[in-house]
């Protein structure tokens, strides 16, 4: 298993009042990922994919998009103190959605342990598995908050996949889910049901549009009793319009504005441990407009993360 050297960095703007991401983000190993507020870890895979693949893409892309926005919060002010760690490097002619979990398992274990702030790029949903599964380790409750249209509680009959990460992280001891963004006609019946039976929220797109912040506070409400949160983004929780490029683009999502306020108020709780955004797929898209959305979706996110905390 190992960790790809990180990429430099590089601001857009010849302008040298405009400090954008490309301008902070420093090149960092292993042994020294705590020095840094946060820290970004390329998932470059989507051997789980149902539908279309394209998301192993999505570190590089999003990672340039990011370099060009600019830092600042008009709320929050400047983001800054950010590493990058570089890219998980698989094999996807031999590494199997099992294995490639497990790796992922490995490594963001010693992220968790050296007490770092991870923002995972994936990759396919598939990857969420690998990202939580060390925080079940822990002695201690662990919730998500997953900006989903769909709920990706599949049941693994043929391996894990995209669609199965929910029903392994409940097998394994996840303690409680909430589903924000969910669109009706998007799941089965027998998910939804199966998500009721443990526990788990849906909030659907249509309560989102009604009040995002309640929305999302209902969301955080639902994990009441967990210890730690992980958030994860899958960008096709956005309607096609502003994400046409991922695996299952359907009418009826939310808007980026939505997603931006939710994610800042989610990021908020101090027991946000970690972060992804996965299923952002560049092949796919039209004019970048999925990876810029991805990409200002983690800027909106890491102003809302307490450091003080």
């Amino acid at each position: 298993m190992t960790v790809r050297d990180p990429p430099e960095w590089q601001g857009t703007s010849s302008d040298p009042n405009d400090e954008q991401f490309g301008h902070v983000v420093q090149q960092t190993s292993l042994e020294d990922v705590s020095d840094y507020d946060a820290v970004f870890v390329g998932e470059p895979f989507d051997g789980a994919v149902i539908g279309r693949r394209g998301a192993r893409e999505g570190p590089t892309a999003i990672r340039r998009a990011l370099a060009s926005v600019k830092t600042h919060h008009f709320d929050d002010g400047p983001i800054s103190t950010l590493a990058d760690l570089g890219d998980i490097s698989f094999d996807s002619t031999r590494n199997g959605v099992a294995e490639v979990q497990s790796m992922v398992a490995d490594v963001t274990a010693d992220v968790y342990e050296r007490g770092s702030f991870p923002v995972f790029l994936g990759g396919d949903n598939s990857l969420t598995v690998g990202n939580v599964r060390p925080l079940l380790a822990l002695d201690a409750s662990v919730g998500v908050v997953s900006f989903d249209a769909h709920l990706d509680c599949r049941v693994p009959l043929d391996g894990p996949s995209s669609g199965t990460p929910y029903r392994q992280l409940f097998d394994e001891g996840l303690d409680r889910l909430s589903v924000v963004g969910a669109r009706h006609f998007e799941t089965s019946t027998a998910y939804a049901d199966f998500l009721g039976d443990v526990g788990g929220t849906i909030l659907t797109a249509d309560e989102v549009s009604r009040d995002p912040l309640q929305t999302a506070d209902f969301a955080l409400d639902a994990l009441a009793t967990c210890d730690f949160v992980f958030v994860s983004l899958d960008v096709d929780v956005l309607d096609q319009t502003a994400a046409p490029g991922v695996s299952a683009p359907t009418p009826g999502g939310i808007t980026t504005r939505e997603l931006y306020t939710m994610l800042r108020r989610v990021a908020s709780d101090s027991r946000v441990i970690g972060f992804e955004v996965v299923e952002c797929a560049p092949p796919l898209d039209d004019s970048g407009r999925t990876v810029d959305a991805a990409a200002r979706a983690v800027a909106h996110f890491l102003s809302g993360v307490r450091t003080d905390a």
